[in-house]
C-alpha cells in the first residue's frame, strides 16, 4: 500500500498474520504496547520510547561530537579500528563459519519445509521483484566500489610475494601469495575477493532475515530483532535485555549503512570528476550526500512499493546492462571461462580461506576478512530485516536457497567481468594506471580502457546514486521499524527523521576521518552484534523445531 505524505498516521500495511497451520508463541505482549505518541507540530510520532530516545540521543551527540573534535576523531577511528580487527579477526571469522554452516544445514535438512507466513502463506512478491530488492538492498554500493579494486589488489599483492620483517609479514597477500606467477596469483586473487562476496556475506544476511521472518509472520511477535530471542529471554525480552538489543541493532544499521553511503559518495565525485571535472573534494562529497539524502526522502515518501521497488527494479536493468556490456566489449572468452575457473579456484580456497587460525597473513586477514565480516554484520540487521519483509510465503529451503547462492553467483560473475577485465587491461594492454589510480577511481579507470567510456562511467555514476538512495531508503525503513516497537505502520515523519540522520552520520564520519573513520564505525558496530547473531542461531533452530512441515 502507498503511504500518502499528508497523512502521517497512515503507513505501510502492518504484518499480516499467518496463514495456515503455525506454532504461535503465546505472549501477553501486543505490539506497540509500550510506544508513546508525541506530537510536534502537524507530525504525529508513534515511537517506542526507551529504544528510540536512547538511539536518538546517542547518534545525535554522536554526530556532534564527531564534528566540533573532527581532527581527533579521524586517528581515534584508525586505532579503534585496528585493535578490533587485530584482537577479534577470529572471533568475526569463526562467527561467519557458524552462519554458513547452520545455512547449509538447514537447506538439506526437514527444517527447510517450513513455510514463512503459515503452511498455505504465498510469496508477496515475483522473483524478478524479489532479487531485485534483496541484491539492491544487500551490496549495490559495494559491488561497484570493490568490484575493481579489490580483485587487483589481491592479485597484486600475491604476485609481490610475501615479505617479513622482525619475524612478522608485512605484506598484504592472501594465504601463501603467489610471487611471480602470474596465472596462480590471479587464481589466488579472484578466490579471495569472491570470498568476501559468496557465501559468507549471505548467510549473515540470511540468518537474520529467516529469524526475523519466522518470528514474526509465523509466532506472531514484533517485526523487530528482540523478537528472536524470545526463546532464550520468554517475556523479558520485552524489557531492558531487549531494548539493548534493539538499540545495538539500531546503530549497527545506522552506521554499516553510513559507511556504504560515505562509501558511494567518495566514488560518485570521483566518477564525476573524472567525467566531468567536477571537483573531488570533502565539500563536494557532502554536498553530494545531502541532495542524494533529499532524493531518498522523496523515496521515503513514495513508500516501499513506490519507492525502493521501482528504484530496484530500475537499477537492476542498468547494472545488468553494464554488465552485458563489459562481458562483449571485454575480454569475452577470458570472462566466460574465469567464471568457471574462480569458481573452482573458490571451492577450493573457501576452507583455507576461512580458517580463523595458525596462519600468518595476518594483513589480509585482519584488514579485509574481519573489516567485511564486521561490515557485513554491522549491515544484517538493516538487509535482514528488508530481506524478512519482502520473502513472506517463502519455504526456509527456498529462501536459505535463493539468499545464499543466487547473489553469490551474481557476485561471482560481477567480479570476473570487472576484475577480470581490468587485470587483462593491465597486463595485456599496460593499463598500469587502472592498479595506481585511487580505490574510488579503478572502476572508472577500467571501464576507460573499453569503447565509450564517457557514457558507461555516467552509467556506473548513477547506479552508484540510485543504490545510494535505495540504501538509504530501505535503511530508514528498517530502523524505522525497529525504533517503532516493531511496528510497520508507524508514521512516515519517523523515516524522515533516521533518513535525514543517516546522511548526517555519514556526513560526520567523513569530515572526522574519511574512510577509516567508516570503517571504524563499521567495525565497532559489528563486534557486538556478531554476539546477538551467534545467540540467534540457536534460537532460530528452536523455532523452526516447533513449525509444523
Amino acid at each position: 500500500m502507498q503511504e500518502d505524505p499528508n497523512n502521517p498516521n497512515e503507513g505501510e500495511e502492518a504484518v499480516p498474520e499467518p496463514e495456515g497451520a503455525t506454532e504461535t508463541i503465546d505472549t501477553d505482549y501486543q505490539v506497540g504496547q509500550d510506544n508513546i505518541q508525541p506530537k510536534i507540530g502537524p507530525f504525529g510520532l508513534d515511537i517506542h520510547n526507551p529504544v528510540f530516545v536512547v538511539s536518538g540521543l546517542i547518534v545525535v551527540a554522536f554526530v556532534l561530537l564527531t564534528i566540533i573534535f573532527q581532527d581527533a576523531a579521524g586517528p581515534a577511528f584508525e586505532e579503534l579500528r585496528g585493535f578490533l580487527t587485530s584482537r577479534f579477526d577470529w572471533f568475526f571469522l569463526i562467527g561467519g563459519n557458524v552462519f554458513v554452516i547452520l545455512c547449509l544445514a538447514l537447506i538439506v535438512t526437514p527444517l527447510g519445509n517450513v513455510r514463512l507466513g503459515g503452511k498455505e502463506a504465498t510469496p508477496d512478491h515475483s522473483y524478478f521483484g524479489w532479487f531485485s530488492m534483496l541484491f539492491a538492498a544487500g551490496m549495490g554500493i559495494g559491488l561497484m566500489f570493490y568490484g575493481v579494486a579489490e580483485p587487483i589488489a589481491h592479485y597484486g599483492t600475491s604476485m609481490g610475494g610475501t615479505t617479513v620483517e622482525d619475524g612478522v609479514r608485512t605484506d598484504w597477500a592472501p594465504l601463501g601469495a603467489a610471487e611471480g606467477n602470474e596465472v596462480e596469483a590471479r587464481r589466488l586473487g579472484m578466490a579471495a575477493t569472491i570470498f568476501h562476496w559468496g557465501l559468507h556475506p549471505w548467510a549473515i544476511y540470511a540468518i537474520v532475515a529467516l529469524a526475523l521472518a519466522l518470528f514474526s509472520f509465523n509466532k506472531g511477535l514484533p517485526l523487530t530483532i528482540r523478537s528472536m530471542f524470545y526463546p532464550i529471554f520468554g517475556d523479558k525480552v520485552w524489557g531492558w535485555p531487549g531494548h539493548i538489543i534493539d538499540i545495538l541493532a539500531v546503530f549497527a544499521t545506522l552506521f554499516g549503512l553510513s559507511t556504504s553511503l560515505g562509501l558511494g559518495a567518495t566514488q560518485a565525485i570521483a566518477g564525476l570528476n573524472f567525467v566531468f571535472g567536477l571537483p573531488d573534494s570533502i565539500n563536494a562529497q557532502v554536498i553530494l550526500i545531502i541532495l542524494i539524502t533529499a532524493f531518498a526522502l522523496i523515496s521515503v515518501l513514495r513508500g516501499l512499493e513506490g519507492g525502493v521497488k521501482v528504484l530496484s527494479e530500475i537499477n537492476m536493468g542498468l547494472a545488468a546492462i553494464l554488465l552485458f556490456f563489459v562481458i562483449v566489449v571485454g575480454p569475452t572468452l577470458a570472462i566466460a571461462t574465469g567464471f568457471f575457473s574462480n569458481l573452482l579456484a573458490y571451492g577450493q580456497e573457501v576452507i583455507p580461506l576461512s580458517n580463523p587460525f595458525g596462519r600468518d597473513d595476518d594483513n589480509f586477514r585482519q584488514g579485509w576478512t574481519s573489516f567485511y565480516w564486521a561490515w557485513w554484520i554491522s549491515w544484517s540487521p538493516f538487509v535482514g530485516m528488508f530481506i524478512a519483509r519482502v520473502s513472506r510465503g517463502r519455504t526456509v529451503r527456498e529462501f536459505i536457497t535463493c539468499v545464499l547462492l543466487i547473489p553469490s553467483v551474481v557476485s561471482v560473475l560481477w567480479m570476473t567481468a570487472f576484475g577480470g577485465t581490468a587485470i587483462t587491461l593491465i597486463n595485456e594492454a599496460g593499463m598500469s594506471q587502472i592498479a595506481d589510480a585511487a580505490l574510488e577511481l579503478k572502476l572508472f579507470e577500467m571501464l576507460n580502457g573499453l569503447p565509450l567510456a564517457t557514457i558507461t562511467s555516467i552509467v556506473g555514476v548513477v547506479l552508484v546514486i540510485v543504490f545510494f538512495v535505495t540504501s538509504s531508503d530501505s535503511g530508514s525503513l528498517v530502523i524505522d521499524t525497529i525504533t517503532a516497537g516493531g511496528k510497520v505502520n508507524a508514521p512516515v515523519s519517523q523515516r524522515v527523521f533516521w533518513c535525514t540522520f543517516e546522511g548526517l552520520v555519514a556526513i560526520a564520519l567523513l569530515i572526522g576521518g574519511g574512510l577509516g573513520a567508516l570503517q571504524a564505525a563499521a567495525v565497532s558496530t559489528g563486534l557486538p552484534f556478531t554476539v546477538v547473531l551467534l545467540l540467534g542461531c540457536y534460537a532460530i533452530v528452536r523455532g523452526l523445531m516447533r513449525e509444523p512441515r
